[in-house]
């Protein structure tokens, strides 16, 4: 089974994709852990994103489908399947992620729609952060390391805010999102494979919600 999670910065993607994972047996595929991932492994679409980089450039949607289409090659998304988690971002990605998947024999099995509201994400982004050793997302309100200070999967107490998680730099990724990637939403509604589901709700009941799209 291959799945993409749709759904604005902020609506808990990672999150539940990690969940899935568990729940399914599937290999998240994060672009930005592929990338780097691409980079220190000095394959060669690794190292003209590398070249890129180092330039101060943004990395080009033929570099992003050559790492993808790199990592659909291994055992691991080919025997157990896959979750794109912010992937693809824009139309021109998406048909090309299409035509990608025929050449290599993959099918789209179901889009998932995270249904949330503008407002609430602000808040909800601004109050995250992750365990800078084993990279376990929390949140100051929503999800509290069960020991405060202490990190629930590695007990370390290194954490770490993102510096582009303030209100500001949110809406204008918010307002990023609706022009380039909500799209999608109708392109994908056109292909019959998109499920929506309310991404406003707490995280077991949005996962309950996705494995039973997936079942159903």
């Amino acid at each position: 089974m291959n799945i993409i999670l749709l759904g604005p910065p902020g609506a808990g993607k990672g999150t539940q994709a990690k969940m899935l994972m568990e729940a399914k047996g599937l290999v998240q595929l994060s672009t930005g852990d592929m990338l780097r991932a691409a980079v220190k492994a000095g394959t060669p679409v690794g190292l003209q994103a590398k070249a890129v980089m180092e330039a101060g450039g943004l990395v080009s949607d033929d570099i992003v489908i050559g790492i993808v289409s790199d990592r659909l090659d291994e055992a691991d998304v080919r025997e157990q399947g896959a979750i794109f988690d912010g992937f693809p971002r824009t139309q021109p990605q998406a048909e090309a992620l299409d035509k990608l998947l025929v050449e290599k024999g993959l099918t789209l099995d179901a889009v998932i729609n995270m249904a949330v509201e503008d407002e609430p994400l602000v808040g909800r982004i601004s109050g995250r952060f992750t365990c800078g050793d084993c990279g376990e997302g929390y949140h100051k309100e929503f999800k509290k390391p069960a020991v405060e200070g202490v990190c629930d999967k590695c007990g370390s107490s290194n954490f770490k805010f993102r510096a582009d998680d303030n209100e500001e730099t949110v809406r204008e990724r918010l307002k990023a999102y609706h022009a380039d990637t909500a799209p999608l939403i109708d392109y994908y509604t056109a292909t019959g494979k998109l499920k929506t589901v309310d991404g406003m709700k707490g995280i077991d009941e949005v996962q309950a919600a996705m494995v039973a799209a997936l079942e159903g």
